[in-house]
């Protein structure tokens, strides 16, 4: 057993930074934590320069953030790191909640075949920072250790507007500026404080100690969740287990704790041979007290100044809602802040940004607030519901949806956002217009592949066909003029082409198609699809809009309305 050692990641001269009048750069992105550097690696991916900017020279100390979602997964694919975490992390779908001993409530998050990722892995935060890292470098995203942005000013009227910031070194200390910046240093962000930005909600009176534990232990890849264990009266307690033998083990301690005594060694080490036993050897890797809070910015954009992830908002770890929801943050934020930096869209498409993660922000922070309610009532009517809750729970079903020991990280469906085309005709399922994308086998080429791999490189039309082609879609596809293996609709008078992707239950020998066999017929039960059925998808893998036989008119109008609706560029 042995303890992680951060690595040191150098610190480059700023010189060619340095200039009189400042530099401009095109993307700043300040904080290069799991957020900011999903931004800059999905900046890059898109073609586009970045400058990433960090007080710091390593990656976070500490687990911190531990559970990664299916979604972030799938996010994490496309950003290029997701089998490299899933590799070193621990997968895993069950969840179990216990009362004292008796286990009172179970869930599964994955409870269907066919996805390619499980329902949440386990992985320390840090290693999942070192991944990122490596992949922005990788892909030529220029990131600055220990250059500490120490004032931000805003120049937001007319067309020169931007942003400049004060940079300190060990060097010295410099201005530069951007056209745009990504703010995402955290939930204390120093940014946000300095330009005197609200951010209101409630922060809760309990203490928790966070122990990440190097042992050897046969307990399954499963969250385990106490109330009132024996080892821990009148309390609870959390277990996870991590990459590398590391246990994260949260104890309840009480708003009346006292944080400094709590971490010392003398005090965690009683706690944790209490739940372990004597016999079992461990090492202590980290020891940290916290408080939450479930709170947010009432605007996430502030002219040419974006906020994402903790900066923006934050919420109780109990659901890791946490990094998950900053990776969906700067998921949505880049592919329209990417189509801004180009001239492909006006700069109100990110006012749609703000309004979809502050919509998602608000239910985090409910379903946050709700469990962490439930884990820690504050008043006597809240602790005799809770208690009594659990009581049933032990021997009737009913009782048990009502446990809430923390209400695991989803997607947000997006489903009021502007941007969509509300259903015109009759759909079943969840692939409403603003749902997140459901994955499916699927085979392309003859190789066993994903859906979801298919989708995220710009718009897209999803067509599902029968084989062979019947005379109806042949007919509409007489329309569509194909070129190459992007498939672009040309018969779309749009200023940015979406790309067409047929779906059919067998394979289709159409040279210029871009063609997916939906091997299981998993995608069209998911999609309630029928031959001729059509999707338009936005590039971040969330539905735009569907219909039950394409029509280029309509999707045309579509994405006038995700585009041309919220402005077009000047």
């Amino acid at each position: 057993m042995g303890a992680y050692v951060n690595p040191i990641y150098p610190y480059k001269s700023p010189a060619d930074l340095m200039s009189t009048p400042p530099q401009r750069k095109p993307l700043i992105v300040i904080g290069a934590g799991p957020v900011g550097l999903a931004a800059a690696i999905d900046a890059r991916l898109q073609g586009l320069e970045v400058l990433v900017l960090d007080d710091d020279k390593t990656v976070s100390v500490g687990s911190r953030a531990v559970c990664y979602a299916k979604r972030s997964l799938e996010i994490l694919d496309r950003l290029g790191i997701a089998d490299e975490a899933c590799g070193l992390g621990v997968s895993w779908n069950i969840g179990r909640t216990f009362l004292e001993e008796d286990e009172v409530y179970q869930f599964n998050l994955v409870p269907d075949a066919g996805h390619k990722r499980p329902g949440m892995i386990n992985l320390q935060q840090y290693h999942v920072e070192e991944m990122l890292i490596a992949r922005a470098l990788e892909l030529g995203a220029d990131i600055r250790w220990q250059h500490k942005v120490t004032a931000v000013t805003r120049h937001d009227e007319g067309h020169d507007a931007h942003a400049t910031l004060t940079v300190e070194t060990p060097e010295g200390t410099f201005d530069i500026e951007a056209d745009w910046l990504v703010v995402a240093d955290g939930a204390r962000s120093p940014i946000r404080r300095h330009l005197g930005l609200d951010i209101e909600g409630r922060v809760f009176q309990d203490r928790f100690l966070i122990a990440d534990v190097i042992m050897k232990a046969d307990y399954p890849a499963e969250r385990w969740f106490w109330f009132d264990p024996p080892f821990h009266p009148n309390q609870s307690v959390l277990l996870h287990k991590q990459s590398n033998n590391v246990w994260r083990i949260d104890f309840q301690l009480g708003w009346d704790a006292d944080p400094e005594e709590e971490k010392k060694p003398e005090k965690v080490i009683p706690r944790l041979k209490a739940m372990l036993g004597d016999e079992r050897p461990f090492e202590l890797e980290w020891v940290s007290i916290y408080t939450f809070q479930c709170r947010r910015m009432t605007d996430f954009r502030h002219g040419r100044v974006l906020f994402a992830g903790d900066a923006a908002h934050q919420v109780s770890p109990f659901g890791a809602r946490g990094a998950n929801s900053g990776f969906q943050d700067a998921d949505d934020l880049m592919w329209k802040l990417g189509l801004v930096i180009k001239g492909q869209a006006s700069e109100k498409l990110l006012d749609t940004y703000a309004m979809d993660r502050e919509f998602a922000a608000d239910e985090n922070i409910m379903n946050s607030t709700r469990s962490t309610d439930f884990i820690t009532p504050k008043s006597r009517t809240s602790k005799t519901f809770r208690n009594q809750v659990l009581a049933l729970a032990k021997h009737h079903p009913f009782a048990r949806k009502l446990v809430n020991s923390g209400r695991l990280s989803m997607p947000s469906f997006l489903t009021d956002s502007m941007l969509n085309t509300p259903d015109a005709e009759a759909f079943e399922g969840n692939m409403v217009p603003g749902a997140p994308m459901d994955d499916a086998p699927v085979q392309v080429n003859g190789q066993d592949a994903w859906l979801l791999n298919q989708v995220g490189k710009g718009f897209q039309v999803m067509l599902f066909v029968d084989a062979p082609l019947s005379p109806d879609v042949l007919a509409q596809l007489a329309d569509v003029s194909l070129h190459g293996g992007s498939t672009p609709l040309r018969a779309i008078a749009s200023p940015i082409q979406p790309t067409l992707l047929i779906v059919a239950p067998s394979p289709l020998n159409i040279p210029s198609m871009n063609v997916i066999v939906d091997t299981q017929g998993l995608v069209a039960k998911r999609y309630d699809a029928q031959p001729g059925t059509t999707y338009l998808l936005r590039p971040d893998q969330h539905v735009l809009a569907r219909w039950r036989t394409l029509d280029t008119d309509r999707v045309q109008a579509a994405m006038a309305r995700a585009l041309g609706q919220v402005g077009t560029p000047a």
